[in-house]
């Protein structure tokens, strides 16, 4: 009687048979559960593709399980943790059966030997098998997951339903909004003007509306429908745009899009060629959609320009992808681009020049002013063309006057009803 561990004297061989064969069924449901989990959430997209070209019934079941992957593991983990807790008690009771501990062996024989093994059959072995090849494994194990799904779907549904609520809570105390963010990014210290800007830019990139960042009606370079191939050839050179919109009795009436890649290789033909036969479809957007959501259909669509119009169909104005990449990484600049100091020019010591089509962000930091400077009165305007009209509230003239907060305007040139140059004086 003074071994730690002996063997009882009167076994009960029915009920140790009994409760080993459980055991090692339990043992074997336990390492499919730890299996599938590691087998079917470790599928590639490769693995999927094949998955999907492959016919057996096999294929077909992982698929279907994949749909509801929800589902999937809250089967899993119900059947796995209901199986362990299972094989437990039952193979303590084995082992009460058949040895008597004195002391605290028990306890080490229970605690650590045979949850070492649990651990090494039931959980560890069955893992890395699955990893190895997840594919065949998924296959195997996917018609008794199939029924477990239906065994065990009372519990699975209450385990979805109890997570989707705590982690809807979770989110929901973790939000941030995108003020906060920019608060964040301002006091964030970074190498260089140049990455404040990106992060700044990347934080209102999901706030900010076509119309913000589109080149208006009125600096749209477009092709008349019927204009001759040799006036096409003559704006194609004069502009350096590879992409032009082509109208018919004007912008309101976008009939397609030339690419001048697609005339390369008539480049030689006679005046009389049909270039319109080469026009793609024009691709139109609303004036106040996220610039974010432009970019999916983008790369969806595989277009790089849009013609954007407001709620009555009409033009007014057009978009490019580079537009929208400006809005993160800054102002991208080719051959083709206006030089940005032609935008404005520095004549006296407070005294300037502007192009009235200079963005109003662009304008207030050339005279020193705060990007918010004129929100108060710049309304809905872009431009400082707009900027103008709002101030007059009505259509500004050549040699008109105005004056807000410190700077007066004098509407210096006129192209037609267009603002074309505005004289700006800063106040000392």
């Amino acid at each position: 009687m003074n071994a730690a561990i002996m063997i009882q004297e009167s076994l009960d061989v029915g009920h140790i048979v009994i409760l080993g064969i459980l055991s090692i069924l339990l043992l074997m449901l336990s390492a499919m559960a730890s299996g599938s989990e590691v087998a079917f959430f470790s599928l590639t997209n490769r693995d999927m593709e094949e998955l999907e070209e492959s016919d057996d019934a096999a294929g077909g079941r992982v698929l279907e399980l994949l749909k509801n992957p929800d589902r999937l593991l809250a089967t899993i983990l119900v059947t796995n943790n209901m199986v362990n807790i299972c094989l437990v008690i039952t193979v303590t009771q084995l082992v009460d059966a058949i040895l008597i501990f004195s002391g605290v062996w028990e306890f080490i024989f229970n605690t650590v030997i045979i949850t070492f093994l649990l651990l090494l059959f039931g959980e560890i072995m069955p893992k890395v098998m699955s990893q190895t090849n997840p594919q065949k494994m998924s296959r195997i194990l996917s018609a008794p997951l199939k029924f477990l799904r239906w065994a065990v779907y009372p519990l699975a549904f209450i385990l979805i339903r109890t997570s989707s609520r705590v982690s809807r809570l979770a989110s929901r105390n973790s939000e941030i909004s995108i003020e906060e963010l920019a608060d964040a990014v301002d006091l964030t210290e970074t190498g260089s003007e140049e990455e404040q800007k990106m992060l700044t830019g990347i934080v209102s990139f999901g706030q900010t509306e076509v119309v913000e960042i589109m080149h208006s009606r009125v600096d749209i370079t477009g092709l008349e429908y019927k204009a001759s191939y040799d006036e096409v050839r003559k704006v194609i050179v004069e502009t350096g745009y590879s992409r032009i919109p082509v109208y018919g009795e004007d912008l309101d009436d976008v009939r397609g899009v030339l690419y001048v890649k697609d005339l390369l290789k008539y480049i030689g033909e006679d005046n009389d060629f049909k270039w319109q036969e080469l026009l793609r479809k024009p691709y139109f957007v609303p004036e106040h959609m996220m610039i974010d959501d432009l970019l999916k259909e983008f790369q969806k669509k595989k277009i790089h320009i849009a013609i954007v119009v407001d709620e009555y169909g009409a033009t007014q104005g057009l978009v490019s992808l580079e537009d929208i990449l400006e809005e993160v990484v800054g102002e991208i600049t080719d051959e083709s681009d206006e030089d940005e100091d032609k935008l404005y020019e520095k004549i006296g010591e407070r005294t300037y020049i502007f192009d009235a089509k200079i963005h109003i962000c662009d304008f207030v930091e050339a005279i020193g002013y705060d990007e918010d400077a004129f929100s108060d009165v710049e309304g809905h305007a872009e431009t400082l063309a707009g900027l103008m009209m709002e101030l007059k509230r009505d259509l500004p003239r050549r040699g008109d006057e105005l004056q807000s907060h410190g700077v007066k305007f004098f509407i210096a040139t006129m192209d037609g009803r267009r603002v074309d140059k505005i004289k700006v004086e800063v106040d000392g």
